[in-house]
């Protein structure tokens, strides 16, 4: 089955994009409204981060004590 008969051909005409209409574009804001908006957000990245590498450090000692030690040392 051909990628036209599925319906998924492109248009003859030149592609648009979402940002050609003013409609979709947000308004420009003031460099001090926008840095009050970020100043808050690498805070949010760093807890993300935090809790993700704490799981996985808490992971790996589960491992380390349920599995390795029982076993014992090799040879």
């Amino acid at each position: 089955m051909s990628i036209a008969s599925q319906g998924l051909h492109q248009s003859a005409g030149p592609h648009k994009s979402a940002a050609s209409s003013r409609g979709r574009v947000a308004e420009p804001i003031a460099p001090e409204a926008a840095a009050e908006c970020l100043k808050d957000g690498p805070r949010g990245a760093l807890i993300l981060a935090s809790v993700s590498v704490g799981l996985l450090f808490i992971g790996w000692i589960a491992f380390y004590f349920l599995l390795f030690i029982p076993r014992g040392s090799i040879g």
